[in-house]
């Protein structure tokens, strides 16, 4: 009996599993995610009230940690396409992040379990959402951050069913579905309990309603939107096809730019107001001193290049550094180099134009383990030098505190240089639109893991920053996917993967500020204030019964 109880609650930690794996972008239906986490709150509610395991918060945690790991193996094992120098796959850039995201999530339904027990099992499900809301906003801020899995990016292929985005952005859509999930294990519990059918048709009305009125919602604001753009510009996305392992370290830079810029030359047809080029586009190995952009070869040859195409600007992702005499004048991140200066290296973006100034911005949102040392002060005595080494400057990157927008001086264009790994978050993607950005530009290397879901799932998370801001964005990619995406999170027009090509885009620019930019993740700060009660409200439950055990004793 027990045998068949444990296998059990083994098939609904699998169905949990297999539910997630498949609801996810972009070769799955997000629809299976409003009762994805129903099996295994089941296998949780069972093991709490029914079973005689004697560890049971073990279990729930081990249960929960076969859930939550097969679910990262489908959705990121693309991580595997991720090479080392001498061309072999990388393990550790996909067992760490597989391992320690699967621990995290099966740590917060643990305290789900916990808390469920001390207060009781609606007290336990308000607690549920808070607390897995609170660790997406966490894992959105952490210098371990990774929420390429956060629930409200699933349905990122889906741009007619949740324009409401910009009002509550795709934190708002992992609300939407913990809470569908909630009221769905809910009613197959008042179901079990009761068998009354007019219950089960009562809670069934109030389940489809909780999906299908947001997506009702949603569909009228998509083929209403009629927002008037404030101006246009045309944009020439560039697409070199440099291979990140061999060719970036290997041709020279000048050869590079030449050929980047050739393909420019060859596909400008008329006016072209931007030239955008991917992630890193130059120098190649090595880097830019930031000290002497005016002086630089390659800058002025880009410069040289704009000048005959009148009214263009070049913004493009470049690797930058800047060089500190002194130790003490170095910041912490900066590595000593064999001249005995310190250097602190940037993945930049630069928009170039002639008789202007570079435009330049650093890189905020930092690859873990990848462009930076997470809590290096910590973790360093512990793990050594663990910086993955996909290739370049192995030591963590410095980064701009503030967005920056780059103004064209030829049109009221605003461009948001967003670089590569940015673009999976929302509240601050919205800083480059309180900034001013009137059209959002990503710029980024996806040919990191090959052919793989991995590009197509950042380029499908680009298409809620879309709805999120209501802004349009062009987006160049080092070998695909590049594409312009329209306010409205519709792909207008990309390119195939691993092709040497240009796109031409007209890009709509817009002014206003939805209530998302304005406000950010709203409901994950109300679910981290709510989870801050729940919890000092236990505490001081617990401590009121302790007062009072000790007052019946005397």
């Amino acid at each position: 009996m027990k045998v068949a109880t444990t296998m059990k609650y083994f098939v609904l930690s699998l169905i949990s599993a297999l539910l997630l794996s498949i609801s996810w972008p972009t070769y799955g239906l997000p629809f299976f995610l409003f009762f994805a986490l129903v099996p295994l709150l089941m296998a949780e509610h069972n093991i709490s009230k029914f079973s005689e395991i004697k560890r049971k918060g073990w279990t729930v945690f081990g249960l929960s940690y076969l859930t939550f790991i097969i679910w990262n193996i489908v959705t990121t094992g693309w991580l595997y396409g991720s090479k080392n120098p001498d061309g072999t796959h990388s393990i550790a850039a996909v067992v760490i992040p597989v391992i320690t995201n699967s621990l995290l999530y099966a740590s917060v339904f643990t305290l789900y379990h916990w808390y469920k027990r001390i207060q009781g099992t609606y007290w336990g499900l308000v607690f549920f959402v808070a607390v897995w809301m609170a660790f997406e906003k966490f894992h959105l801020e952490w210098e371990l951050t990774w929420p390429w899995l956060n629930l409200g990016n699933a349905f990122a292929d889906y741009p007619q069913l949740i324009q409401w985005y910009d009002t509550f952005g795709a934190t708002g859509g992992s609300f939407w579905i913990l809470l569908v999930n909630v009221y769905a294990f809910y009613a197959l519990r008042i179901w079990e309990a009761g068998r009354k059918r007019k219950t089960l048709i009562r809670n069934s009305a109030i389940l489809a309603a909780g999906i299908f009125v947001p997506m009702g919602i949603s569909l009228i604001k998509y083929h209403s939107f009629d927002e008037k753009p404030s101006g246009q510009v045309s944009v020439l996305l560039l697409q070199p096809e440099l291979d990140p392992y061999t060719e970036k370290y290997a041709k020279d830079s000048v050869q590079i730019l030449n050929e980047l810029l050739d393909l420019a030359e060859k596909n400008s047809k008329g006016q072209i107001d931007y030239y955008i080029g991917p992630e890193t586009s130059i120098p190649g190995y090595g880097s830019i001193s930031e000290t002497g952009f005016e002086q630089n070869s390659l800058l002025n040859t880009i410069k040289d290049f704009t000048a005959k195409k009148t009214g263009s600007v070049f913004a493009t992702g470049i690797s930058s550094h800047r060089l500190f005499m002194n130790e003490n004048d170095a910041p912490t991140n900066a590595y000593k180099s064999g001249q005995g200066v310190w250097v602190e290296s940037y993945n930049s973006a630069i928009q170039v134009a002639p008789n202007q100034t570079a435009q330049v911005y650093h890189k905020g949102k930092l690859v873990p383990g990848v462009e930076i040392f997470p809590y290096i002060g910590v973790l360093k005595p512990v793990l050594g030098d663990a910086m993955l080494n996909l290739g370049g400057t192995v030591a963590s990157l410095g980064t701009d505190e503030k967005r920056k927008v780059f103004s064209n001086p030829y049109n009221n264009g605003k461009l948001a240089p967003i670089v590569c790994y940015e673009s999976i978050y929302g509240e601050f993607t919205t800083e480059y639109v309180k900034a001013g950005a009137n059209f959002l530009a990503i710029m980024t290397n996806d040919s990191w893991w090959g052919v793989t879901q991995g590009h197509k799932q950042l380029l499908a998370y680009a298409r809620l920053r879309a709805i999120e801001t209501r802004r349009e964005i062009a987006r160049a990619a080092n070998s695909g996917i590049s594409a312009h995406i329209n306010a409205k999170g519709d792909i207008e027009a990309d390119t195939f993967y691993g092709d040497r090509t240009t796109l031409f885009a007209k890009i709509n620019l817009y002014e206003g500020q939805t209530f998302y930019t304005r406000t950010g993740d709203l409901l994950s700060r109300i679910s981290i204030f709510a989870l801050g009660f729940l919890i000092f409200y236990t505490l001081l439950k617990k401590l009121q019964r302790t007062r009072d055990a000790s007052k019946a004793k005397k």
